[in-house]
C-alpha cells in the first residue's frame, strides 16, 4: 500500500494529524498509508488492506513472470538445472505454473483475511477510541508480551532448514533451502534492527547492542504513556501465553511440518498485522487527540513500522512457502496452520478484552466458527498442554491454575 501525498490543512495535532472542517482528521505523511484512517470504520480498513495486498502480490507475480527481471532470472536458473533431472519435482511447483501462484495467493489470502479474528471486538473498540488512559496502559503492557515473545518464531522456523531435511529437488535441495533461509533471515533482521553486507559496514559492538529492535520501538510507547522502564515487563496473561506458545510450537515443534512452520511465520502471522495494527494505531491517535496527550510518531513507531513492513514480509514468505508445495494437499496444510494461529490470537484478544474492560467477551468456541476454520487434528492440543508445563511460574499470572487447565483455544472439527 502506497501512502497518498495530498497535503493536509487545518489544525495541527502533534506530528500525527491535522483536522479541518472540510476533510476532517487527516494523518500527516509518514504516519499511515491511509491519511483518512480516522474517518473509516474497521471494515473499510480491512477491505483497503485486502485490496492493497492483492495489488502488491500481483505486482510481484508480474515481476516473477517478466523475463528481464532479476527475480525471474533467479527462478529460471533453478528451473534450467532441475530440467536436467527427470526425477526432480521442482517444475511441478505453483511458482512455475502459469497463473497458479496468483490463484494460490487469492485462495489463501481470502482464507486468512476472512477469519473473524481481524474483526475482533477488542480491535474494533480500541480503533473507536473507547478506552481510558489506564486501559490503554494495560493494553500496551500486556500486548508487549505478545510482541517480544513471538519474534523468535522466525528463528525457530529458520533453524529447521538444515542439510538433514528431506526435499525432492535433487542437487537443488540446498539451494531451495537457502532461499527460504534468506527470506526468514530478512524478517529477523527487520525485527532486530540489524543488517550488513560488507566488512566495512559491520557495526562495532556498542552499535550492534544499541540496535533499534522492535522491542526498543515498542518501549517508545511506554515513554509516551509515562510508564517507567522497571514497570514495563509483566507476567503474561494466560491467553497471551497460549498464543505465544502456539506460535512457537507451530514454528519449531517437530510435530509440525516445514510447510506448516513457514505458513505460521508468514501467512498466518503477517497478513493480518497491517490491518489490525492500523486499528490499534488509529485508536491510540484518536484517544491522544481527544485527551490532548502529546503522543508523536516517535512514540507510535512500532505500529507505524509494522503497517509498512509486514505486507512485504508476508509476500516474501508466501513465495518461500510455495517452494515447499510439492506434496498433494499442501494448500490444506497451510490453511490448517493459519487456522491454529488465528484461533489462538482470537482467544488472546478475548482475554485482553476481559482484562482491560472487565466485561464479558466470547472465546473462539462461542462464536459459531465456520467449519473451514476448525482444526482437523489434535496435534496442537497435545503440544500446547505439554508446553504449558514447561513455562516458568513467574512468567504467567496464576501459573498453577494455567498449568492445570485442560481447555485450549481451538475448535476441533
Amino acid at each position: 500500500m502506497h501512502e497518498a501525498t495530498k497535503p493536509a490543512t487545518g489544525t495541527l495535532f502533534s506530528d500525527l494529524l491535522k483536522n479541518s472542517e472540510s476533510d476532517g482528521p487527516v494523518l500527516l505523511p509518514g504516519v499511515h498509508p491511509l491519511p483518512n484512517l480516522l474517518s473509516l470504520d474497521a471494515e473499510q480498513v480491512l477491505e483497503a488492506f485486502r485490496q492493497s495486498q492483492l495489488d502488491d502480490f500481483t505486482a510481484i507475480i508480474s515481476d516473477l513472470d517478466a523475463s528481464e527481471s532479476s527475480l525471474h532470472h533467479i527462478f529460471e536458473t533453478l528451473l534450467a538445472i532441475a530440467e536436467k533431472d527427470p526425477e526432480n519435482r521442482l517444475s511441478s511447483l505453483s511458482i512455475f505454473q502459469p497463473g497458479a501462484m496468483q490463484a494460490l495467493f487469492v485462495d489463501l489470502h481470502d482464507h486468512v483475511m476472512s477469519h473473524p479474528v481481524w474483526r475482533h471486538p477488542c480491535f474494533v473498540r480500541i480503533f473507536e477510541g473507547d478506552f481510558n488512559r489506564d486501559q490503554l496502559s494495560s493494553f500496551a503492557l500486556n500486548y508487549f508480551n505478545q510482541v517480544k515473545n513471538t519474534r523468535q518464531c522466525v528463528a525457530l522456523a529458520q533453524g529447521r532448514f538444515s542439510g538433514f531435511i528431506d526435499l525432492p529437488y535433487g542437487c537443488l535441495n540446498e539451494r531451495v533451502s537457502e532461499l527460504v533461509q534468506i527470506t526468514l533471515a530478512q524478517l529477523l533482521a527487520d525485527e532486530y534492527g540489524v543488517g550488513t553486507h560488507s566488512i566495512e559496514s559491520y557495526p562495532d559492538l556498542a552499535s550492534l547492542l544499541g540496535s533499534t529492535t522492535h522491542i526498543v520501538m515498542y518501549r517508545n510507547l511506554f515513554e509516551g504513556l509515562g510508564i517507567p522502564f522497571e514497570q514495563q515487563d509483566l507476567p503474561m496473561l494466560p491467553e497471551v501465553a497460549d498464543n505465544v506458545l502456539t506460535q512457537r510450537l507451530l514454528a519449531g515443534h517437530p510435530s509440525f511440518s516445514l510447510l506448516e512452520s513457514l505458513a505460521s511465520v508468514g501467512l498466518g502471522m503477517e497478513w493480518g498485522v497491517p490491518e489490525f495494527f492500523s486499528l490499534l494505531l488509529g485508536g491510540m491517535i484518536r484517544w491522544a487527540w481527544r485527551e490532548k496527550v502529546e503522543l508523536t510518531q516517535h512514540h507510535l513507531i512500532v505500529f507505524i513500522a509494522h503497517v509498512q513492513y509486514d505486507v512485504l514480509h508476508a509476500i516474501s514468505v508466501m513465495l518461500a512457502t510455495s517452494l515447499l508445495g510439492h506434496q498433494a494437499g499442501y494448500e490444506e496444510q497451510i490453511k490448517q496452520a493459519t487456522n491454529m494461529l488465528m484461533s489462538s490470537r482470537y482467544n488472546m484478544m478475548s482475554g485482553l478484552y476481559r482484562h482491560l474492560f472487565d466485561e464479558p467477551c466470547d472465546n473462539i468456541d462461542q462464536i459459531g466458527l465456520a467449519s473451514r476454520y476448525q482444526i482437523t487434528d489434535r496435534r496442537i492440543e497435545q503440544a500446547l498442554l505439554a508446553a504449558r508445563q514447561e513455562v516458568a511460574d513467574a512468567s504467567v499470572t496464576d501459573a498453577r491454575v494455567y498449568k492445570s487447565d485442560d481447555q485450549v483455544p481451538f475448535v476441533f472439527a
